[in-house]
């Protein structure tokens, strides 16, 4: 991944807005960088960025960071409903609650275990700010998330 240097106002500007609209910053950012493209085009730069921010979590969990392999665990999962959404229907999830309702339509189609993996990345958001997990519990999250990264990515990116 490429390193982006901003001035430090910037990025509280950006940090700020992100918190008032209820999301990560990372997520903040791709809304902004993909609000020109259509649905389908949206639809890939979710997928590809939700399989980036999963090898990103795979790092930090080798390197023991808990709390942000939690964090991007949580959000390659959001990203990946994120991107059926612009798949499927062509439409912009905006709110948590927006994301938590997606998710059900998801694993509608795809499957009653998408419960269970997104119900994992939420107790991943959780542990960022509370650092209750173990290893163990995060790398299992991790598996389940990355299940359902893959399966969206393969509808996506694949065309299927």
């Amino acid at each position: 991944m490429d390193a982006l240097v901003l001035p430090s106002r910037v990025v509280e500007l950006l940090r700020r807005a992100a918190e008032e609209g209820g999301v990560s910053l990372e997520d903040f950012l791709m809304d902004v960088a993909t609000a020109r493209l259509d649905p389908p085009e949206r639809a890939r730069a979710y997928a590809e960025a939700a399989l980036e921010l999963l090898r990103e979590a795979e790092a930090e969990l080798a390197r023991g960071d808990l709390r942000q392999a939690s964090e991007k665990v949580w959000g390659t999962a959001a990203l990946a409903v994120k991107a059926f959404a612009y798949w499927r229907d062509g439409v912009r999830l905006a709110s948590h609650g927006e994301l938590w309702r997606y998710a059900k339509k998801v694993a509608e189609e795809l499957g009653e275990w998408v419960h269970d993996a997104w119900a994992h990345a939420n107790a991943m958001h959780v542990n960022f700010y509370e650092g209750w997990a173990s290893g163990e519990q995060v790398a299992a999250a991790l598996n389940r998330v990355r299940l359902l990264v893959e399966a969206v990515a393969g509808r996506v990116l694949g065309g299927g």
